[in-house]
C-alpha cells in the first residue's frame, strides 16, 4: 500500500480541523481583524460515517455524525474553507478564517504562530494518551504443554 505525502495545506487543514474551540480562541481577534466575506455562513448538517473491519474489510454504514461547514473570502481573494466535526459555528469560521490567511502572503507568519503550536499540542497529546493507553494492554500468549 502507496502512502501518499501530505501537501503542506493538507497538513494545516488537518490541524485546524482537530483544534478545539478554546485552542482557536487567542487568536480570534487576529483572525477576524480583516475584510471578509461569508461565502457559506457556518451551517450544521450530518454525514454518513463508513467503517471497515481491521481497516481492509468490506465497507459497512457504522452511522452518522454532525459536521459544521464554512467558506469565507478575504479582501485579497484568499478563499478559506473548513469542515469540522461537531455543531460549533464559531470554530467553524474561524477555521476557515485561518485556511483563508494561510494561503496569503503571511503565511509563515501563521504557520509559525498558529498551526505549529497547534500541532505540537496535539501531538503531545495524543503521545500522552497512547502512553495511558499502554498502560492497560494485555499481552495474550499460549504456553505449550508438550503433549501433540
Amino acid at each position: 500500500m502507496h502512502i501518499r505525502e501530505q501537501s503542506p495545506r493538507q497538513r494545516w487543514m488537518a490541524v485546524l480541523a482537530r483544534a478545539s474551540a478554546a485552542d482557536l480562541a487567542p487568536f480570534e481577534s487576529d483572525l477576524r481583524d480583516c475584510a471578509y466575506q461569508l461565502i457559506r455562513p457556518a451551517e450544521i448538517g450530518m454525514t454518513l460515517v463508513r467503517g471497515r473491519m481491521g481497516g481492509t474489510g468490506a465497507p459497512f454504514n457504522l452511522g452518522e455524525m454532525s459536521v459544521t461547514r464554512c467558506v469565507v473570502r478575504l479582501a485579497d481573494g484568499s478563499t478559506g474553507y473548513s469542515y469540522r466535526a461537531g455543531r460549533d459555528k464559531r470554530q467553524a469560521e474561524l477555521a476557515a478564517l485561518a485556511d483563508a490567511h494561510l494561503q496569503g502572503p503571511q503565511q509563515s507568519r501563521w504557520l509559525a504562530e498558529l498551526i505549529e503550536p497547534l500541532a505540537a499540542a496535539q501531538a503531545r497529546r495524543a503521545a500522552q494518551k497512547a502512553a495511558e493507553t499502554a498502560t492497560t494492554r494485555v499481552e495474550f500468549f499460549t504456553l505449550l504443554r508438550g503433549e501433540d
